[in-house]
């Protein structure tokens, strides 16, 4: 493999291993994932999911045997940082070039992404993005087209094309400047153009978008893209020591000094109102970069123009809500006010763009929420479909911020602000001129591109094919007794129908494996182990915290734990009765009382679903406190729907005994019950073996002969806490093999 020189950064770090790179050399597909990793391994470089690489090179044709010339893409959505060979689009190179024929004009350019299809080589079905063509039309074997801040920050300056020459100037670079344009066929033959126009052009910066990078090799185009980031990275730290300027205009607001408890607080009430269309998930971003903007002079300004860049725009929206906040005079409760007061504003704002720039055959508007809310003296918060997209919504926020930050520093002073007198350099004619909108040399996309991409055909396509979505997907649901049993049953369920699960149990080290279980099966950003006492009021407000602080709030609420008094000889009745009382039933309150304070607060209609028993319709002997503690739950789940009720739904279920997986049948209670009942057993026999045995004991006192399992009541509450259930409040359904004992009557 032809080595490329080495290169000297400061910010960025060559992480490009000669010796597994030239394992690979003779598998062109694989060297472009290895590349492609290494690009994505850095948000500095490009963010999640944005950017696209390609690699041209020769491939034995499937039915001819005979080299064609073929480049392969990264296809549409995927992620560079952890793309595999098979995420690669792969296309004949002679037909791309053949599509040039075959194009109609701007007017017709979403057409051509229809031939893309027929240009694949072989057996390849990988949805090719639309940024294929930019890739194909440059005259390079290696194209590498990334969003670092600092490109993006000269692309989004009022005087970028002027600070983009001086850059060449001083590092020797011929880097070429390409006015805004959607990216497709269209901008595929701008670049071409400016190739061909820039003699030894080395590199592109697209008006508002990103950079293009390219190399012989695919060393080469490595080695030229983390040099050229990092010495933009260098221009634009220097212009921002010269400016020697407080970020943004400087602080105006004071971080609060009980942060931590006011965004816990205002989380819920933030997370339903944004949720008016469809319920979100939350991330709380209260780094270093979040305060200082949302602490800033300039930040209402900003966030006002939104976002520059498309791969930031389809995440962040058109703009971001600001919400004036004074952390040392205003109570949470005004802050709530103007949440709701600015949230009417910005969907009307919002309705009124999409009516303005909407075509016939445009699609329907989605959402007139935002996705990013920015306020002084907290930071900023995200939200998305899960907690993965609320994250990445933030971060993508936190990079236009640098962006700002970086444009802003390179306007600074006479001699930097004097190109701005003129139209913006983004813009390609005089028309669209007009609808570019800047502040302190940031230049921001117009609304009426942002809703060329954001409501794109092409981008709507995109979404049409992703999976649907699960069950319970948006929902967050705290269960209860989870790491045992049927919480754990539970947990594992919900998990896998997509809902973000809160393992909460009085052993907190059980609860952290049963979420390592549920994120198997789920994700890790999806799950929280956390304790709970339920004796403990306190100890059930520290889990629900907990809940908030890592996804924004709850949407249903599961109890599976309860105790099966076995006191020890002597101790007096009303001991063993008083505590089945504080565990099995008053716990259910309090956890209900403390639940509705948030649920209430958070407005979206919610779901509590409670454990009863079979015992509390069937009565016993020397099984009273647990019993009768199960005939309380019977109507305490009664009080509580009509007390909660329209926005909480309150049901309960009545299993009969549950001996699989039980904590409440520890291997010593087993066997006493097996010689109560005379079943023949071996104390060598493992705890679940013993289970077994007198779980199909009792399943011969029920109808369907058939011992019940954690799976079987799991089942039921999930669809209690669903919404397939959206209309039964305060019952309780038996789960009980057919118990003739327990029939309702």
């Amino acid at each position: 493999m032809s080595e490329a020189p080495s290169v000297e950064t400061t910010f960025l770090k060559n992480l490009w291993e000669a010796r597994e790179a030239a394992a690979l050399e003779a598998k062109p597909l694989e060297l472009l994932r290895y590349r492609s990793n290494l690009l994505g391994a850095d948000l500095r470089i490009t963010n999640f999911g944005g950017g696209n690489t390609s690699s041209k090179f020769d491939l034995p044709d499937p039915l001819t045997g005979e080299p064609r010339r073929v480049m392969a893409v990264k296809g549409s959505g995927g992620d560079l940082a952890s793309i595999g060979t098979t995420g690669f689009a792969v296309l004949y190179m002679d037909k791309l070039n053949d599509l040039v024929g075959r194009y109609r004009g701007e007017a017709h350019e979403d057409e051509m992404v229809g031939y893309y299809p027929l240009c694949a080589f072989g057996e390849n079905r990988v949805a090719a993005s639309i940024d294929t063509a930019l890739h194909a039309f440059l005259p390079f074997p290696h194209v590498d087209h990334l969003h670092p801040d600092w490109a993006i920050a000269l692309a989004a300056s009022a005087n970028g094309k002027w600070k983009l020459e001086e850059f060449n100037k001083k590092y020797g670079r011929n880097i070429a400047w390409v006015p805004w344009q959607r990216p497709g066929f269209e901008l595929a033959l701008m670049l071409r153009r400016a190739v061909e126009a820039t003699p030894g052009c080395d590199g592109i910066v697209l008006g508002g978008h990103g950079l293009f990078t390219w190399g012989a090799t695919q060393q080469e185009a490595y080695l030229s893209s983390i040099k050229t980031i990092d010495q933009m990275g260098e221009f634009v730290q220097d212009h921002a020591k010269r400016a020697g300027r407080p970020l943004f205009g400087g602080a105006t607001s004071t971080t609060a000094a009980d942060r931590t408890a006011l965004v816990t607080g205002l989380l819920p009430y933030l997370r339903g109102a944004v949720s008016s269309n469809r319920r979100v998930i939350a991330h709380y971003d209260g780094g270093e970069d979040a305060i200082a903007f949302a602490n800033a002079a300039w930040a209402e300004s900003l966030c006002q123009l939104g976002t520059s860049c498309p791969d930031h725009f389809l995440r962040t929206r058109i703009s971001p809500l600001y919400v004036p906040f004074n952390a040392s005079t205003d109570k949470l409760s005004d802050l709530k006010a103007r949440i709701s007061e600015r949230l009417v504003k910005y969907r009307e704002d919002y309705a009124s763009y999409y009516k303005a720039h909407a075509l016939p055959d445009s699609p329907a508007l989605r959402d007139s929420n935002p996705s990013v809310v920015v306020i002084p003296g907290l930071g900023l918060f995200g939200f998305g479909k899960d907690k993965r997209e609320a994250r990445i919504t933030s971060e993508f926020f936190v990079n236009a911020i640098h962006v700002m930050a970086g444009a802003n520093a390179l306007g600074h002073g006479e001699a930097e602000g004097a190109a701005q007198a003129g139209p913006p350099p983004q813009a390609k004619n005089p028309e669209l001129a007009r609808d570019f909108k800047s502040f302190e040399n940031y230049v921001a996309l117009p609304r009426s591109e942002a809703f060329k991409i954001e409501y794109w055909a092409l981008e709507e396509a995109k979404l049409q094919r992703m999976p649907p979505e699960r069950e319970f997907s948006r929902k967050i649901v705290v269960v209860v007794g989870g790491a045992s049993g049927i919480g754990r049953e539970v947990a594992l369920q919900l998990a896998k129908r997509g809902a973000h699960v809160v393992v909460a149990d009085m052993n907190a080290a059980s609860a952290d494996e049963v979420a390592k279980e549920a994120a198997a099966v789920s994700s890790k950003e999806m799950v929280l182990g956390t304790a709970l006492d339920l004796t403990s009021r306190t100890s059930m407000a520290a889990a629900f915290r907990a809940t908030i602080d890592r996804f924004g709030g709850i949407d249903a609420i599961v109890n599976t734990a309860a105790i099966y008094p076995t006191p020890a000889p002597g101790t007096p009745p009303e001991d063993t009765w008083s505590k089945a009382m504080h565990v099995n039933v008053t716990s259910n309150y309090v956890l209900a009382d403390e639940a509705a304070k948030i649920l209430k607060d958070q407005n979206l209609p919610a779901s509590i679903v409670l454990t009863s028993s079979a015992n509390a319709v069937v009565p016993k002997f020397g099984s009273e406190p647990y019993d009768v503690s199960k005939a309380a739950i019977n109507h305490l789940i009664r009080e509580l729907a009509m007390g909660l009720g329209p926005l909480v739904r309150v049901n309960g279920i009545a299993p009969a005994t549950v001996v699989a997986g039980s904590a409440m049948f520890p291997k010593d209670r087993v066997m006493v019950s097996l010689k109560k009942y005379e079943i023949p057993f071996d104390e060598s026999e493992s705890v679940e073996s013993l289970r077994g045995k007198l779980a199909e004991f009792y399943a011969r006192r029920t109808i369907t002969r058939r011992p019940i399992l954690p799976s079987d009541c799991a089942n039921a509450i999930c669809w209690l806490a669903g919404d397939q259930s959206a209309k039964t409040t305060g019952h309780v359904i038996p789960v009980d093999g057919g118990l003739p004992e327990a029939f309702l009557r």
